[in-house]
C-alpha cells in the first residue's frame, strides 16, 4: 500500500491510497466466504458453493464490492496511522479506480486535529487572589458548627430568610393537578433556594395558616413548561444558636476553648483558599492560552454537534441559542485540542494505579463502589473518555509547574502542593 497526504485546510487533508491487488486477496476470499453462507443454489450446501458458482450466479462484482467495503476501511486507519494523521470526525470516501486483479485507488477527506504551536510555559504569569481569611468567614464557620447543635422554636410571626418552615405544596397546569406534584409536611430553610424557583420568595411574608399561589418552570415536565403550584404554610419556627462559649467548643469540638477553635478554623479556610488559588491559576492558565493561540477547529463538526444539541432542546429555529451553544462547542473542541497538544508534546501517559484512584474519587462522588462505577462506565463505553480526562489533567498539572503564579500582592504563589505525585509504577494505560 502507498499512500500520500495533502492538506487542505488546517483542520481537513485528503489521503489518497493506492492499494495492488494482492493486499486485497484476503478481501476477496473473506467476501467469497461470506457470500457462499448466504445463497442458496440447488446442489450446493450454505458455505461450500466454488466461487466460480458464485461469480456465475451472484456476480464477481458483488463480491467485490463486499470486499472493498470492508477493506477500505483497515487501509484508511493504517494509512492514517503511517502519515501521523490524528482523525476527528467522519471521513468521506471516493474510490478512484479498481482494476480488478491489480490494483484499487481511493481518496479520504477527513477533519485533523490542528498543529498547535504552544508557547514557552516558564515565561507566562498568572495572577490570582490573594489568601485572605477575614474574621467573617471565621464567624460563618462557627454559625454552622453552632447550626447543628440548634433548636427549632415554633413563633407566630411572618416568615422571613432563615426560618423553617412547614409546607404543603400542590403543582397545577391549567388548574389539573401533575402526576406527583402533591407534597405535605415539608421542612423548608426559606431563602435556601433549594427547591422550586420562586418558593422562597412567595414563602417570605407568610404567616402560619396562610396560602398563596406562585407561577413558576415545574421539573419533570416539557422543557420550559410552566405552572401554579399553591402553598399552604402550617408553621414558622425560628433556629436558635447556642451560646457561643468554651463549653459550646468542648461541645461540638475537639478543642476545649473558642479561641483555639477559631485558630483551627483559620487554618482550615486558610488551606482551602490555597487550594482555590490553585484552581483560579489552572482556570486563568487554560484561558490565556485559548485567547492567545489560534486553535482551528472544523465547521462541520460544531454544526453537527450544535444541531444535535439544538434538535434535543426543540429549539432549531432560535437563532440567538444557536450562536450561544457555537460558542460554547467551539470552546469545548479548542480545549480538547489545546489539551491533547500538551499530552503530545510532555509525552504523558497515565498508569493503572493513577486510573484506579481516580475512579476511586469519582465513584465516592456519586455514591457507588469503585467496582460498579467502572462497570457502569465499561456499559456506557466511556472508559476511553475517563483515561483521556485523567491524562489531560496529569499533563496541565505538568506545565503549570513551569508558570509563573504570583497573588494580587505580588506574592509568589507556590503550586507544587497541587502538582500529583509520582505514583507507583505500573503498565500504561492506552
Amino acid at each position: 500500500m502507498k499512500s500520500t497526504v495533502e492538506t487542505l485546510s488546517p483542520t481537513r487533508v485528503r489521503l489518497d491510497v493506492d492499494v495492488p491487488y494482492i493486499e486485497l486477496g484476503k478481501y476477496v476470499d473473506a467476501a467469497y466466504k461470506k457470500v457462499a453462507a448466504s445463497v442458496n443454489i440447488p446442489g450446493f450446501r450454505k458455505g461450500k458453493v466454488p466461487n466460480a458458482m458464485i461469480d456465475q450466479r451472484v456476480g464477481r462484482g458483488t463480491v467485490l464490492d463486499e470486499a472493498i467495503n470492508v477493506a477500505i476501511q483497515d487501509f484508511y486507519v493504517a494509512a492514517a496511522r503511517e502519515n501521523e494523521i490524528l482523525v476527528v470526525g467522519r471521513p468521506t470516501v471516493d474510490v478512484k479506480e479498481f482494476v480488478d486483479n491489480e490494483k484499487l485507488v481511493f481518496s479520504v477527506e477527513v477533519n485533523v486535529r490542528p498543529d498547535v504551536t504552544l508557547p514557552d510555559f516558564s515565561k507566562i504569569t498568572v495572577t490570582v487572589d490573594d489568601v485572605d481569611v477575614t474574621d467573617k468567614d471565621i464567624d460563618e464557620q462557627i454559625d454552622e458548627l453552632r447550626a447543628r447543635f440548634g433548636t427549632l422554636n415554633t413563633v407566630e410571626r411572618a416568615a422571613k430568610n432563615g426560618d423553617f418552615v412547614t409546607i404543603d405544596l400542590t403543582a397545577r397546569i391549567d388548574g389539573t393537578e401533575v402526576d406527583g406534584g402533591n407534597a405535605n409536611e415539608i421542612s423548608y430553610e426559606v431563602g435556601s433556594e433549594r427547591m422550586i424557583e420562586g418558593l422562597d420568595a412567595a414563602l417570605v411574608g407568610l404567616s402560619a395558616g396562610d396560602t398563596k399561589t406562585f407561577t413558576t418552570t415545574l421539573v419533570g415536565q416539557k422543557d420550559g413548561e410552566t405552572g401554579d403550584v399553591d402553598i399552604l404554610l402550617k408553621a414558622v419556627k425560628e433556629r436558635e444558636l447556642p451560646p457561643l462559649d468554651d463549653a459550646f467548643a468542648k461541645l461540638g469540638s475537639e478543642f476545649d476553648t473558642v479561641a483555639e477553635l477559631r485558630a483551627d478554623f483559620t487554618e482550615r479556610l486558610t488551606r482551602v483558599k490555597k487550594m482555590e488559588q490553585g484552581a483560579q491559576a489552572r482556570d486563568l492558565f487554560v484561558e490565556k492560552l485559548l485567547a492567545d493561540l489560534d486553535i482551528p477547529v472544523p465547521d462541520d463538526i460544531v454544526l453537527d454537534e450544535v444541531n444535535d444539541h439544538l434538535e434535543g432542546e426543540g429549539r432549531m429555529e432560535d437563532a440567538e441559542h444557536r450562536a450561544e451553544v457555537d460558542g460554547q462547542v467551539r470552546s469545548s473542541i479548542k480545549s480538547d485540542f489545546l489539551f491533547d497538544t500538551i499530552v503530545k508534546a510532555e509525552e504523558v501517559s497515565v498508569n493503572e494505579i493513577e486510573l484506579t484512584e481516580y475512579l476511586i474519587r469519582m465513584s465516592q462522588r456519586y455514591g457507588m463502589g469503585p467496582e460498579q462505577f467502572a462497570e457502569e462506565l465499561q456499559k456506557a463505553g466511556q472508559i476511553s473518555q475517563v483515561v483521556a480526562e485523567v491524562t489531560r489533567a496529569k499533563a496541565l498539572a505538568s506545565v503549570l509547574g513551569r508558570v509563573s503564579v504570583v497573588d494580587k500582592s505580588g506574592n509568589k504563589v507556590d503550586l507544587e502542593a497541587l502538582r500529583p505525585q509520582e505514583a507507583p509504577a505500573a503498565p500504561e494505560v492506552e
